[in-house]
């Protein structure tokens, strides 16, 4: 069990933030048969050969902080995680390799030199594998926060980290995150980071390794049927709502766009807008502009009716 005791400069701090390298990592991994995804993914074959990143990711219990440092915040960029790779004073590169559970005999003595090397091949697999999917992954994420940053100010943080994960929970004015590791550590005036990951499920992590700001990755709500097109509602809302707003409602997993939902299910653009603005209308969707284009996310309304929690 972790136990992270929230101080008074820290109690008012808990904030989101995506990490594209910790999709990096959890894709490798995922690949290496280490962690676990719930669904099919035919594309992770195309991760290039990067020998000395995958002997670091073969271990199970600990794969050092700084290969995906916590990011700054929820727009934070892959390339902007790798500057703050290289940068890695060579003794903290040190100190958490030295904490790996692998072989890594295949990596430069010099730290610096290893960091370095996996460095540009968190970059390689980056450019190969994760940018073309980032777009599909990155509304994935950014619905979670935009559920949880809800569910915060309706509920609190007790409310919230409750719906996070079955093994985290507040004891009194402290996260308990139930883990392998025994550690209690006090959360500073940075606070807490949430981080949602795709290639996090089933599972829950904590960074608490100084002096990265600790954080806790925890899966997305959404990631069993980020890459499936076959959705089916529940018969019963089906035959309040109609077929097709109901299969529209159970598609909003996360965000998504008229036109994105008509290719999807094979409708006309027209008719999908229509069932939308009809949908949004009763308060079971709400609408934000990103860009050029306007997504359609379901409101807590909507998860209750589909829930059927109302």
């Amino acid at each position: 069990m972790i136990e992270l005791a929230l101080t008074a400069s820290g109690s008012q701090r808990v904030r989101f933030a995506i990490s594209p390298l910790e999709e990096v990592l959890g894709a490798v991994q995922t690949l290496l048969g280490i962690r676990r995804h719930p669904a099919p993914l035919p594309w992770l074959s195309d991760v290039p050969d990067v020998p000395e990143l995958m002997a670091v990711l073969s271990a199970r219990h600990y794969i050092t902080e700084f290969l995906s440092p916590p990011p700054d915040g929820p727009e934070t960029t892959a390339e902007a995680q790798l500057e703050v790779v290289r940068a890695t004073p060579p003794e903290q590169v040190a100190l958490e390799l030295g904490m790996v559970d692998a072989d890594l005999s295949g990596l430069p003595a010099d730290p610096a030199a290893a960091r370095d090397l996996l460095a540009g091949q968190l970059a390689t697999v980056w450019q190969a594998v994760l940018a073309p999917q980032w777009p599909r992954l990155r509304e994935l994420l950014a619905a979670d926060i935009a559920h949880r940053t809800r569910r915060l100010g309706s509920g609190g943080v007790a409310a919230m980290l409750a719906e996070l994960h079955p093994r985290v929970r507040m004891s009194g004015t402290s996260v308990l995150v139930d883990v392998r590791a025994r550690e209690r550590l006090s959360i500073d005036s940075r606070g807490l980071l949430l981080i949602p990951a795709v290639f996090a499920w089933p599972n829950v992590g904590v960074v608490t390794v100084p002096p990265w700001q600790i954080s806790l990755l925890y899966p997305a709500r959404g990631v069993a049927s980020l890459w499936s097109s076959s959705v089916t509602p529940p018969e019963p809302l089906a035959e309040v709502l109609g077929r097709t707003r109901a299969l529209l409602l159970t598609t909003l997993d996360r965000p998504a766009a008229t036109t994105e939902l008509a290719r999807r299910h094979g409708l006309a653009p027209a008719t999908v807008s229509a069932h939308l603005t009809a949908l949004r209308g009763a308060g079971l969707l709400a609408s934000e502009r990103r860009g050029h284009r306007v997504l359609y996310r379901r409101t807590e309304l909507g998860d209750a009716l589909l829930t059927g929690k109302l």
